[in-house]
């Protein structure tokens, strides 16, 4: 195992720079940078960004670490931290593409001089089959990028199998399949790879590629792995490749990029930057505060948050160019603002916040025509994006076409609905009447997450009282799963409202929540307004309660005494792109449910009418993430 690996930094380094020994601190983020430069590296696929996502994860590391509230668990949070900044960049990108579709959008193309599995053959010095397992890792579908970048650090002993769980929020069993397929692809272009490197080519080959302009894409992998499958030659010469998890083992951290070693502490050289400083005693550091912006450290040098502090942002080149300057100074560069509407819910103090109005929702009509059809799933395109669902005619291809990352029944299982391929189910137990040993089996089963008690607080839903539901919240903690709170309708900030009620009660009782469960319907129809309420109703939630959310049931639905108003599907379809855009902002908000996925003159707010005919709305959901 490196040195940068599990080891560093160890637990008595990070409770010293909780605790504000600045030297702590400096080799805390110095230990962690290899770690995170070699996740966002290969998730971006060196893209030119690669240096500011890098920065924008250690100054939350540094920002949020006195926050931290297990420091042995510290390794499992810096990778969710750094997985949660590649896909906000994502998010990020995607919006900015949409913005300049049609023109010649510069930020999106990768720097040559950053090409990750370029700069992993260069600086690691791979040779034959590990050289080919490099490339072929430039020809995967997007979305596998990020898992790759997480596996590749398993499987050379850099983190574990349940940090990359933990980083994806899934379960170990799930990344297991959803690793498998990933390597599946790389086998396939490693194939690929090898017959177009062959010298003498196979005589076929040069017409099958005659179009493609050299840029490898999962597009062209699938085409070409075609031709390697049913060609005698090409097939040959695949048949010596050794499996790939054998060639990763052993294999170090990609080294930082030169000159970027020179600021860390203690280093001597460049290629010290390779590897995790070696940290000093905690307690030999000076205490946080004692050394003043400008002042020296041990080493000579200037502190390393002194001079990220006091660096502007944009000064410092670009890491693909192999001239970035001190670590910190490039991860700080940014003024942290202390109401930083972004920040993550474990470091948000309770404050008073205004509240949006919130309407309860409906409740959902089961159809007696269950799908026996099995979907052809296209990719999930976000695991954070669910949807809820309950049975139609139609429902399990609807739900694949949806590319939900995951959904929910309002129970514990999900009868004549397919999960589809890459999807999870997520059980609930709705009410009280269903906390039963059959009920709870089957949550325990269906895990690692379980929803709980749905709107409590409204007569026509779970209809429960708080000291009911803390009386029955030891069996739900029973079954391991990790617990969302019970979902109100409404007034989820409110001080002496239904959740602040039971999330005292629960505190009081030392009962454990895992993350808070909320549902919103807007009344006013303006996107802006809508958008704007939305997130200032998760904002005082999450304040009030320093924890992950879930928003499980959203949409703009305006409940009136005589029934339910419903905007038009082209004002439902924009406020839905714009909301889960801002979704996408916000750190602490884990996961969200559209409600729901069925359309029918009841359900206007749904996505789709049978398996395949999506709404405008349905169509917003798809592109969603």
């Amino acid at each position: 195992m490196s040195s940068a690996g599990r080891a560093l930094p160890d637990v008595g380094l990070v409770v010293a720079a909780r605790q504000g020994d600045q030297r702590a601190l400096d080799d805390v983020v110095a230990a962690s940078l290899p770690l995170v430069y070699n996740i966002v590296g290969r998730a971006l696929r060196g893209h030119a960004d690669v240096d500011d996502v890098v920065q924008e994860t250690l100054v939350r590391v540094i920002r949020y670490l006195p926050a931290l509230n297990d420091p042995a668990a510290y390794r499992s949070w810096l990778v969710a931290i750094t997985i949660r900044q590649v896909r906000d960049w994502e998010t990020r990108r995607r919006v900015a593409l949409n913005r300049d579709a049609g023109l010649d959008a510069i930020h999106n193309v990768p720097d040559p001089a950053s090409d990750f599995a370029g700069m992993t053959i260069l600086r690691l010095g791979l040779t034959d089959q590990r050289r080919e397992v490099a490339e072929a890792t430039r020809w995967l579908d997007p979305d596998d990028q990020e898992l790759l970048s997480l596996w590749w650090l398993e499987e050379t002993g850099e983190i574990t199998r349940n940090e990359v769980a933990d980083a994806l929020g899934l379960s170990p069993g799930h990344v297991a399949v959803r690793i498998h397929r990933m390597k599946e692809q790389i086998q396939s272009a490693r194939g690929v790879v090898r017959a177009l490197r062959a010298r003498p080519g196979c005589p076929d080959l040069g017409a099958v590629t005659a179009e493609w302009d050299g840029t490898p894409s999962s597009l062209w992998r699938k085409r070409l792995a075609r031709h390697v499958r049913d060609c005698a030659f090409c097939g040959r010469l695949g048949t010596t490749l050794l499996p790939i998890d054998r060639l990763l083992a052993g294999m170090p951290l990609l080294p930082l990029p030169a000159g970027l070693g020179a600021h860390l502490p203690n280093a001597a050289a460049p290629a010290a930057a390779a590897q995790a400083v070696a940290p000093p005693n905690p307690t030999a550091g000076p205490a946080a505060g004692t050394t003043p912006p400008g002042a020296t450290d041990a080493g000579g040098g200037q502190s390393v948050v002194d001079l990220a502090m006091n660096r502007p942002r944009g000064l410092v080149p670009s890491l693909a160019a192999g001239v970035a300057a001190a670590v910190v100074a490039i991860t700080m560069a940014v003024v942290i603002q202390p109401d930083d509407p972004s920040a993550p819910s474990w470091a948000a103090p309770p404050s008073a916040a205004p509240t949006a109005v919130a309407t309860p929702s409906v409740a959902p009509s089961p159809s007696a025509r269950p799908s026996s059809r099995a979907p052809v799933a296209p990719a999930v395109s976000s695991t954070r994006k669910g949807v809820g669902v309950w049975n139609f005619a139609g429902a399990s291809q609807a739900l694949a076409n949806s590319r939900a990352g995951w959904y929910y029944t309002w129970g514990t299982q999900h009868p004549g609905i397919s999960t589809p391929r890459g999807a999870t189910f997520v059980p609930m137990i709705r009410s009280a009447e269903n906390v039963t040993a059959d009920e709870l089996a089957r949550a325990r089963a269906a895990g690692p997450y379980l929803l709980t008690f749905n709107e409590p607080d409204m007569p026509e839903q779970a209809n429960m009282t708080v000291e009911q539901a803390l009386d029955l919240w030891p069996q739900l903690m029973a079954t391991g799963s990790k617990l969302g709170s019970p979902a109100v309708a409404w007034g989820g900030p409110d001080p002496q409202g239904w959740l602040d009620r039971f999330m005292t009660g629960a505190q009081a009782r030392g009962h454990r929540v895992d993350f808070i469960t909320l549902h919103w319907f807007g009344a006013d129809f303006t996107t802006a307004t809508a958008v704007a309420q939305l997130r200032q109703y998760l904002q005082a939630v999450y304040q009030r309660y320093r924890k992950p959310i879930w928003l499980t049931e959203f949409a703009l639905i305006r409940f009136t005494g005589g029934g339910s108003q419903f905007p038009s599907q082209q004002q439902q379809a924009a406020f839905l792109t714009a909301a889960t855009a801002m979704l996408g902002q916000l750190p602490y908000l884990h996961r969200y449910a559209w409600f729901g996925l069925p359309a029918t003159d009841k359900d206007r707010s749904g996505l789709f009418r049978d398996g395949k005919e999506a709404t405008v709305v349905g169509r917003a959901f798809q592109a969603a993430r």
